[in-house]
């Protein structure tokens, strides 16, 4: 039996970093169901603090997701914590583009919000390594 993955990253701001994200990589931003949310907080089993608004609707505040419109991709997760991020990533996200379009594709990254660090190449593979707006690092192969 296959095991399902989750790729969970922590952020400051987990709405903010989806919206980012679903735009960088062209997925959605998972639709939270606010019927659901409101009758958690109704019954008591969470609270108004459990949850926030965001462009304009009701979502948990601890959390946003991206799917991906291919079926078969991992779900992304974009979870709050408290403190913030202060050393290198042990796991990053590479994006796969191809060589043709890797310069476009940083260029666009930086122009909402990334940050390129360097390049590297290792043998025929070249890839920039960048930084999302809360400083995770992540590759454009």
């Amino acid at each position: 039996m296959a095991t399902d993955v989750q790729i969970v990253i922590d952020s400051a701001d987990p709405h903010q970093q989806a919206d980012w994200w679903a735009e960088a990589l062209g997925w959605e931003v998972e639709a939270q169901d606010e019927a659901f949310i409101r009758r958690m907080v109704e019954s008591g089993a969470a609270t108004e603090a459990d949850t926030t608004t965001h462009r304009g609707a009701l979502v948990w505040r601890s959390g946003a997701a991206l799917v991906s419109p291919d079926a078969g991709r991992p779900r992304v997760l974009f979870q709050a914590v408290p403190e913030p991020k202060t050393v290198k990533n042990r796991l990053h996200l590479d994006l796969h583009v191809g060589a043709e379009r890797r310069d476009d594709e940083v260029a666009r990254l930086i122009t909402m919000g990334a940050t390129e660090l360097y390049r590297e190449s290792q043998g025929p593979f070249t890839w920039a390594t960048l930084r999302d707006p809360e400083g995770n690092e992540f590759c454009v192969a």
